[in-house]
Protein backbone atom coordinates (compact mmCIF):
# COMPACT_ATOMS: atom_id res chain seq x y z
CA UNK A 1 0.00 0.00 0.00
CA UNK A 2 1.25 3.48 -0.84
CA UNK A 3 2.39 5.50 2.18
CA UNK A 4 0.27 8.40 0.87
CA UNK A 5 -2.88 6.28 1.34
CA UNK A 6 -3.60 4.63 4.67
CA UNK A 7 -6.18 1.87 5.06
CA UNK A 8 -7.50 0.89 8.47
CA UNK A 9 -9.93 -1.97 9.14
CA UNK A 10 -12.33 -2.24 12.06
CA UNK A 11 -14.50 -5.31 11.58
CA UNK A 12 -16.78 -4.57 8.59
CA UNK A 13 -15.73 -0.91 8.31
CA UNK A 14 -12.71 0.17 6.26
CA UNK A 15 -11.26 3.67 6.57
CA UNK A 16 -9.28 5.02 3.62
CA UNK A 17 -7.27 8.07 4.65
CA UNK A 18 -5.33 10.40 2.37
CA UNK A 19 -1.99 10.51 4.12
CA UNK A 20 0.05 13.54 3.08
CA UNK A 21 -0.87 15.82 5.99
CA UNK A 22 2.19 18.03 5.52
CA UNK A 23 0.88 18.84 2.01
CA UNK A 24 -2.80 19.07 3.00
CA UNK A 25 -3.34 15.68 1.34
CA UNK A 26 -2.89 17.16 -2.14
CA UNK A 27 -3.32 14.53 -4.82
CA UNK A 28 -0.22 13.19 -6.57
CA UNK A 29 -0.31 11.03 -9.73
CA UNK A 30 0.55 8.05 -7.51
CA UNK A 31 -2.47 8.69 -5.28
CA UNK A 32 -4.75 9.26 -8.27
CA UNK A 33 -3.68 5.89 -9.67
CA UNK A 34 -3.70 4.01 -6.35
CA UNK A 35 -7.03 5.10 -4.88
CA UNK A 36 -9.21 3.39 -7.52
CA UNK A 37 -7.33 0.12 -6.95
CA UNK A 38 -7.74 0.46 -3.18
CA UNK A 39 -11.45 1.20 -3.43
CA UNK A 40 -11.92 -1.56 -6.00
CA UNK A 41 -10.33 -4.14 -3.73
CA UNK A 42 -12.40 -3.04 -0.74
CA UNK A 43 -15.55 -2.99 -2.85
CA UNK A 44 -14.97 -6.60 -3.87
CA UNK A 45 -14.28 -7.73 -0.30
CA UNK A 46 -17.51 -9.24 1.04
CA UNK A 47 -16.29 -8.69 4.61
CA UNK A 48 -16.35 -4.91 4.05
CA UNK A 49 -19.76 -3.30 4.52
CA UNK A 50 -18.92 0.44 4.66
CA UNK A 51 -15.97 2.56 3.55
CA UNK A 52 -15.03 5.84 5.26
CA UNK A 53 -13.03 8.29 3.14
CA UNK A 54 -11.09 10.94 5.07
CA UNK A 55 -7.80 12.81 5.31
CA UNK A 56 -5.11 12.65 7.94
CA UNK A 57 -4.11 15.92 9.58
CA UNK A 58 -5.93 19.26 9.35
CA UNK A 59 -7.16 19.04 5.74
CA UNK A 60 -9.29 16.62 3.78
CA UNK A 61 -7.74 17.29 0.36
CA UNK A 62 -6.31 20.46 -1.14
CA UNK A 63 -6.73 19.29 -4.74
CA UNK A 64 -3.81 18.68 -7.10
CA UNK A 65 -0.27 18.66 -5.76
CA UNK A 66 1.63 21.87 -6.60
CA UNK A 67 4.72 20.03 -7.89
CA UNK A 68 2.47 17.95 -10.15
CA UNK A 69 0.80 21.13 -11.44
CA UNK A 70 4.21 22.63 -12.25
CA UNK A 71 5.15 19.53 -14.23
CA UNK A 72 1.77 19.44 -16.00
CA UNK A 73 2.41 22.91 -17.40
CA UNK A 74 5.05 21.36 -19.65
CA UNK A 75 3.15 18.22 -20.60
CA UNK A 76 1.87 17.50 -24.08
CA UNK A 77 -1.82 17.75 -24.96
CA UNK A 78 -2.06 13.94 -25.02
CA UNK A 79 -0.41 13.68 -21.59
CA UNK A 80 -2.86 16.19 -20.15
CA UNK A 81 -5.79 14.24 -21.63
CA UNK A 82 -4.49 11.05 -19.99
CA UNK A 83 -4.06 12.84 -16.65
CA UNK A 84 -7.63 14.18 -16.87
CA UNK A 85 -8.92 10.70 -17.61
CA UNK A 86 -7.09 9.36 -14.54
CA UNK A 87 -8.79 11.95 -12.32
CA UNK A 88 -12.18 11.09 -13.85
CA UNK A 89 -11.49 7.41 -13.15
CA UNK A 90 -10.72 8.26 -9.52
CA UNK A 91 -14.01 10.13 -9.12
CA UNK A 92 -15.88 7.28 -10.82
CA UNK A 93 -14.23 4.73 -8.51
CA UNK A 94 -15.60 6.55 -5.45
CA UNK A 95 -19.04 7.22 -6.95
CA UNK A 96 -19.58 3.69 -8.28
CA UNK A 97 -18.01 1.73 -5.41
CA UNK A 98 -20.51 -1.06 -4.55
CA UNK A 99 -20.06 -0.34 -0.84
CA UNK A 100 -21.52 2.80 0.78
CA UNK A 101 -18.85 5.51 1.02
CA UNK A 102 -19.07 7.94 3.94
CA UNK A 103 -17.03 11.12 3.54
CA UNK A 104 -15.46 12.21 6.85
CA UNK A 105 -14.46 15.75 5.92
CA UNK A 106 -12.03 16.88 8.58
CA UNK A 107 -10.85 20.10 6.93
CA UNK A 108 -10.42 21.97 3.67
CA UNK A 109 -11.65 20.33 0.44
CA UNK A 110 -10.48 22.32 -2.57
CA UNK A 111 -10.71 21.61 -6.31
CA UNK A 112 -10.36 17.88 -6.82
CA UNK A 113 -10.80 17.44 -3.07
CA UNK A 114 -14.26 18.98 -3.32
CA UNK A 115 -14.83 16.69 -6.30
CA UNK A 116 -14.11 13.69 -4.07
CA UNK A 117 -16.63 15.00 -1.54
CA UNK A 118 -19.31 15.10 -4.25
CA UNK A 119 -18.72 11.41 -5.03
CA UNK A 120 -19.36 10.15 -1.49
CA UNK A 121 -22.77 8.75 -0.66
CA UNK A 122 -23.05 10.40 2.75
CA UNK A 123 -20.89 13.34 3.82
CA UNK A 124 -20.24 14.50 7.38
CA UNK A 125 -18.06 17.61 7.67
CA UNK A 126 -16.58 19.79 10.35
CA UNK A 127 -18.37 23.14 10.62
CA UNK A 128 -14.95 24.76 10.20
CA UNK A 129 -14.25 23.01 6.86
CA UNK A 130 -13.76 25.20 3.80
CA UNK A 131 -14.66 24.21 0.24
CA UNK A 132 -13.93 25.62 -3.22
CA UNK A 133 -14.05 24.82 -6.91
CA UNK A 134 -11.16 27.18 -7.46
CA UNK A 135 -9.98 26.12 -10.92
CA UNK A 136 -11.02 29.30 -12.80
CA UNK A 137 -8.72 31.31 -10.56
CA UNK A 138 -5.88 29.28 -12.05
CA UNK A 139 -7.20 29.72 -15.59
CA UNK A 140 -8.44 26.16 -15.84
CA UNK A 141 -11.77 24.37 -15.31
CA UNK A 142 -13.29 21.78 -12.92
CA UNK A 143 -13.94 19.80 -16.09
CA UNK A 144 -13.46 16.14 -15.16
CA UNK A 145 -15.07 16.50 -11.74
CA UNK A 146 -18.10 18.35 -13.14
CA UNK A 147 -20.12 15.20 -14.08
CA UNK A 148 -20.04 14.29 -10.38
CA UNK A 149 -20.34 17.75 -8.84
CA UNK A 150 -23.18 19.24 -10.94
CA UNK A 151 -25.74 16.47 -10.19
CA UNK A 152 -24.82 16.84 -6.52
CA UNK A 153 -25.13 20.62 -6.09
CA UNK A 154 -27.31 21.54 -9.07
CA UNK A 155 -26.66 23.91 -11.95
CA UNK A 156 -27.54 27.07 -10.00
CA UNK A 157 -24.86 26.57 -7.36
CA UNK A 158 -22.40 25.27 -9.97
CA UNK A 159 -22.85 28.39 -12.13
CA UNK A 160 -21.86 30.65 -9.26
CA UNK A 161 -19.16 28.55 -7.60
CA UNK A 162 -17.50 27.33 -10.81
CA UNK A 163 -17.41 30.88 -12.22
CA UNK A 164 -16.18 32.69 -9.11
CA UNK A 165 -13.88 29.99 -7.74
CA UNK A 166 -14.62 31.45 -4.31
CA UNK A 167 -14.24 29.61 -1.04
CA UNK A 168 -17.40 28.76 0.89
CA UNK A 169 -18.06 27.41 4.34
CA UNK A 170 -19.56 24.12 5.48
CA UNK A 171 -22.99 25.61 6.12
CA UNK A 172 -23.26 26.72 2.52
CA UNK A 173 -21.94 23.32 1.43
CA UNK A 174 -24.81 21.78 3.37
CA UNK A 175 -27.39 24.14 1.86
CA UNK A 176 -26.40 23.22 -1.70
CA UNK A 177 -26.31 19.49 -0.97
CA UNK A 178 -22.56 18.89 -1.12
CA UNK A 179 -22.61 17.94 2.58
CA UNK A 180 -25.47 16.32 4.49
CA UNK A 181 -24.31 16.61 8.12
CA UNK A 182 -22.17 19.05 10.13
CA UNK A 183 -20.18 18.48 13.32
CA UNK A 184 -18.81 21.08 15.72
CA UNK A 185 -15.52 19.31 16.43
CA UNK A 186 -13.61 16.12 15.65
CA UNK A 187 -15.20 14.23 18.53
CA UNK A 188 -18.67 15.05 17.24
CA UNK A 189 -17.47 14.28 13.69
CA UNK A 190 -16.48 10.75 14.68
CA UNK A 191 -19.71 10.24 16.61
CA UNK A 192 -21.82 11.31 13.65
CA UNK A 193 -19.82 9.21 11.19
CA UNK A 194 -20.24 6.21 13.52
CA UNK A 195 -23.99 6.82 13.71
CA UNK A 196 -24.26 6.97 9.92
CA UNK A 197 -22.23 3.76 9.64
CA UNK A 198 -24.56 2.01 12.07
CA UNK A 199 -27.57 3.10 10.02
CA UNK A 200 -25.91 1.79 6.85
CA UNK A 201 -25.22 -1.54 8.53
CA UNK A 202 -28.98 -2.09 8.77
CA UNK A 203 -29.30 -2.33 4.98
CA UNK A 204 -28.74 -5.39 2.83
CA UNK A 205 -25.27 -5.11 1.23
CA UNK A 206 -26.15 -6.29 -2.28
CA UNK A 207 -29.28 -4.14 -2.29
CA UNK A 208 -27.19 -1.12 -1.31
CA UNK A 209 -24.89 -1.70 -4.27
CA UNK A 210 -27.92 -2.02 -6.54
CA UNK A 211 -29.39 1.17 -5.02
CA UNK A 212 -26.26 3.10 -5.99
CA UNK A 213 -26.50 1.79 -9.55
CA UNK A 214 -30.22 2.63 -9.58
CA UNK A 215 -29.52 6.28 -8.73
CA UNK A 216 -26.85 6.54 -11.43
CA UNK A 217 -29.11 4.94 -14.03
CA UNK A 218 -32.11 7.12 -13.17
CA UNK A 219 -29.93 10.21 -13.62
CA UNK A 220 -28.52 9.05 -16.96
CA UNK A 221 -31.32 7.14 -18.72
CA UNK A 222 -34.04 8.78 -20.81
CA UNK A 223 -37.42 8.89 -19.05
CA UNK A 224 -38.93 6.59 -21.69
CA UNK A 225 -36.61 3.75 -20.62
CA UNK A 226 -37.18 4.07 -16.88
CA UNK A 227 -40.57 2.30 -16.74
CA UNK A 228 -39.14 -0.96 -18.05
CA UNK A 229 -35.80 -0.64 -16.24
CA UNK A 230 -37.25 0.08 -12.78
CA UNK A 231 -40.07 -2.48 -12.97
CA UNK A 232 -37.63 -5.23 -13.98
CA UNK A 233 -35.19 -4.16 -11.26
CA UNK A 234 -37.76 -4.36 -8.45
CA UNK A 235 -38.94 -7.75 -9.73
CA UNK A 236 -35.36 -9.04 -9.68
CA UNK A 237 -34.76 -7.75 -6.16
CA UNK A 238 -38.00 -9.27 -4.81
CA UNK A 239 -36.92 -12.65 -6.19
CA UNK A 240 -33.34 -12.33 -4.87
CA UNK A 241 -32.07 -14.11 -1.74
CA UNK A 242 -31.80 -10.77 0.06
CA UNK A 243 -35.27 -9.70 -1.01
CA UNK A 244 -36.82 -12.97 0.14
CA UNK A 245 -34.92 -12.87 3.44
CA UNK A 246 -35.84 -9.25 4.09
CA UNK A 247 -39.55 -9.74 3.43
CA UNK A 248 -39.68 -12.98 5.45
CA UNK A 249 -37.86 -11.32 8.37
CA UNK A 250 -40.36 -8.46 8.34
CA UNK A 251 -43.34 -10.81 8.31
CA UNK A 252 -41.80 -13.03 11.00
CA UNK A 253 -40.91 -10.00 13.18
CA UNK A 254 -37.19 -10.80 13.33
CA UNK A 255 -33.98 -9.18 12.13
CA UNK A 256 -32.69 -10.14 8.68
CA UNK A 257 -29.43 -12.05 8.64
CA UNK A 258 -27.28 -9.11 7.48
CA UNK A 259 -28.04 -7.20 10.69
Amino acid sequence: MSESIEVRRDAAVATVALNRPQNHNALTPEMIAQLPHTLGALGRDEAVRVIILTGNGRSFCAGADIDFMRQAAGHSFEENVAEGQAIFDLMQAVASCPRPVVGRINGAAIGGGAGLVSCCDIVVALESAIFAFSEVRLGILPAVISPFVVPRIGSSAARELFLTGERFDARRAQRIGLVQHLAVDEGALDEMVSERVQQLMQGAPQAQGEAKRLIANVLMRPAAELRSYTSHLIAERRASDEGQEGMNAFLEKRKPRWQ
